[in-house]
This record gives C-alpha cells, structure tokens and sequence, in this order.
C-alpha cells in the first residue's frame, strides 16, 4: 500500500475504496422494538391504535372468550331461560301494578328492572366463584341468614299479611332473610352429607344426625315468624338432601315418622295461626267463603279463564286494571299472565321453568362430587316446589302460602336468592367443565 497525503499535509496510509452502504448493512441482525418503543419513535402507529395497542386488545379478548375464560364454561342455555323469565316477570310487574299503560311511570317498575339489575350482577359474581370459595362462604351464608332471622322476630322486624318476615331498609326497601335462609341450607347441608370417608358409600348416621340438627335451627325460627310456605320448603329441602345423600332406608322412615307426628301436633296444639287456619280451610272448601278467605283462589282462577287461549293483552286485563286479584304483582303474579297473555303466554313460563329445571338437574347429574351433585339437585328441587305450590294456589289446586314465582313474582330478596342461586349452579358447572 503506498502513502499518502492528505491535503493538510498528514500522511498516512491510503484508504481503501469506500463499501457500499447496503453491504455495510447486510450482515447486521434486525432491530425489533416492544410496542412502547415502537410508538415513541412513531413506527407501526395505525390510525387508532399502535401494534402494543391491538396486541392488548386481542389479549384482553383472548382472556374474556378465550378457551380458558370462565364465560366459555357457563350453561349458557340456563342463562337464557333465566333473562327470558326476568324480562317477562318485569313486564307482568309493569301490567299488574301500571294503570296508564305504556306511558304510566310505575315505581314497582322502577323498582323490578333495579332488582333483576342487582340479581343479574350478583349471579355473575357467584358464577365466577371457584369451586372452593363456594364451600368456603357457604357458613358464612348461614350465620348471616340466622341473625337476620332472629332480627325480624325483634322490634326490626316489619309485619306483613301476618307475617313477621321482613326488615325495613327505608325508602321502599325491605330484606326478607328467610329467602337466603334455604340457599344457606343448601350449601351447608351440601357440605355436611358430602363428608364421606374413600372407603364408604353413604354419609355416617352422625353425620347426617349433624345436617338435621344445623338445618333445625333456622326452620325453626322461620316457622317462629310464623312463615309456613317457606317453612315447608326448607323442610323438603332437608328430607331431599338426605335422601339423596344415599342414607339407608330406615333414616328415611324415621323422617317421615317425625315429620307426621310433628304435623300431628302442631294441629292438636293448634300452633297455627288464624289466617292460616283460614286459608287451609278455604283450600278444602274453595266454595264456601268466595268473598272471605277463599276470595284470592276464586278471584284468580277468574283471572285465568278469562284469559283464554291468548289472552287480553298486556294493560288490557279488566280484572288485572280492577286490582280485583289481591297480591297480583307477588304472589299471583300468574293469574296476571293467564289474564293478559293467555294459556300460550303461561305455557311460556312454565317451559321456560322446566328449561330451569332441566339444565340443574343435568348440571347436577355431571357434578364431579357428592358436594356438587347436592347443591344443583337440591336447587332444582327448591325451584320445582316452590313454582308447583305457586302455579297451584293461582289454580285452586293448592293452598294458599305467599310463595312468590321464581325469576317472576316482584320482590328484592327472591329475586337475589334466585339469582344466587343460579350463579351456584353456574359455579358447579363450571367445575365440571374445567376439571372434567
């Protein structure tokens, strides 16, 4: 290599020739920038949103409907039925207590769409549960069911149509603790019979000697208030959870001995009340007082046969506008859709219910456990009963005993313990289907 002279007079070897920039380039490994890089230095930036952007929102979307979101494991046939029945219950609410039609501005209106609103988000938070947290709240669920129960038997309590069941929250709002009280059953004797040892088949008699005695304390003191409807569900809630639990035949025999001669004395010591007495009465004799006792039964099964095969339509029922039918946005909330939507409109509800009922006794039939299979078995049952005893006292084919219509009848405590209710189921099928 020769030397060379710069202008300025340095010398010094003579460059080689200058390499294309290209070239210079070629061998060095691409720079990737993160999506917060990238945007500072204004590359990838789209219209809206920059490549970190669309990245967190495809993982946000991933995380909501992704194979493993909780939203892809619910029942979502339950789901359905459930909205179906609310928005139908809402509108039967706005038809039996509106009197201006579609233009009335109705407070039990206002008052349905924000109960079904809170028991819808109440359902989705149980929902997302995880199967243990479910068992782990379930004492809680009690202890507070219980104090709220001893606390209507105080001067909080409110008496309502004989009944001392309610505590008054102010502004409208009312708590009836004794519709938590059967879920509380539900989980903690769900627990109780489930505790069975790997090598046995059925729950030992002190267990279940356990379950009775726990689940006597808060059917006792809903039969104090006196509540006889809820009173009667929780003791076949009892008497199902144990028979399903697998116990032997003659557990089931001395129940069913109990429980006659526990009927036999509370008519010989005549702990009933009087309007209960009464309404037993009107049951047996629905003809002989119409305008007394019997007049709710007589003013219904009205209501229904005037409905005919599609009814008057809603805000057109005569009976409904008379308010002829007592109690017709609660507990006879069905002769207000035999009235207004008809004999198809009824049996719109009531396959809507058998959907309910369907869905829980699959979800329970599937249950990975004794625990899981108690809990959606004995919510199906609580459903079935207490929709039969409501339809059935509308009809006159059962007496009369304020149970209100799942998902339907207006009320703030049914609806959230429905509500939970459902989201238990939903916590049960959600383990299935996870761990399956």
């Amino acid at each position: 290599m020769t030397s060379w002279r710069s202008p300025s007079g340095v010398t010094g070897r003579r460059p080689s020739a200058p390499v294309p920039r290209s070239a210079a380039y070629r061998g060095l490994p691409p720079v990737r920038l993160d999506g917060g890089t990238a945007r500072r230095a204004g590359f990838g930036r789209g219209p809206d949103f920059g490549d970190g952007g669309w990245r967190h929102v495809r993982r946000l979307l991933h995380h909501v409907f992704g194979a493993g979101s909780p939203l892809r494991h619910l029942d979502w046939i339950l789901v359905t039925a459930v909205l179906a029945l609310s928005v139908l219950g809402t509108l039967l609410v706005w038809a039996a207590t509106g009197t201006n039609g579609f233009n009335s501005s109705d407070p039990y209106l206002t008052k349905q769409v924000l109960n079904v609103a809170i028991g819808l988000a109440l359902m989705a938070g149980v929902s997302m549960l995880d199967y243990r947290q479910l068992r782990l709240y379930a004492p809680v669920t009690l202890v507070v069911s219980m104090l709220g129960l001893l606390a209507v038997l105080t001067p909080l309590g409110t008496m309502v149509n004989g009944s001392k069941s309610w505590i008054s929250l102010g502004g409208g709002f009312q708590i009836e603790p004794s519709e938590y009280a059967k879920l509380s059953l539900i989980l903690v004797g769900a627990i109780i019979l489930s505790d069975i040892k790997p090598c046995e088949i059925r729950p030992r008699p002190r267990v279940v000697a356990l379950a009775i005695a726990i689940a006597a304390v808060p059917l006792l003191l809903v039969a104090a208030e006196p509540d006889l409807g809820v009173a009667i569900l929780m003791l076949t809630l009892l008497v199902s959870m144990v028979t399903l639990s697998g116990v032997r035949l003659r557990w089931l025999a001395g129940l069913f001995a109990v429980g006659t001669l526990g009927a036999f004395a509370v008519a010989k010591l005549h702990l009933l009340k009087a309007y209960q007495v009464s309404r037993l009465t009107a049951f047996l004799h629905p003809s002989q007082d119409q305008m007394g006792t019997g007049y709710s039964a007589y003013q219904s099964k009205v209501a229904i046969g005037s409905g005919g095969l599609l009814g008057q339509g809603l805000f057109h029922g005569q009976l409904v506008a008379g308010n002829f039918v007592p109690e017709q946005h609660t507990d006879f909330i069905f002769a207000v859709a035999g009235e207004e939507i008809g004999f198809v409109g009824c049996m719109v509800i009531i396959c809507l219910l058998a959907i309910v009922l369907l869905r829980a006794i699959i979800i329970a039939a599937r249950a990975d456990d004794q625990f899981g299979m108690l809990v959606a078995s004995a919510i199906a049952i609580w459903f079935a009963v207490q929709s039969f005893i409501n339809i059935g006292m509308t009809i006159g084919i059962m007496p009369v005993t304020g149970l209100p219509l799942p998902f339907v009848s207006y009320g703030g405590s049914a609806i959230f313990a429905d509500m939970i209710a459902i989201g238990a189921l939903q916590a049960v099928h959600r383990h299935r289907s996870v761990f399956a």
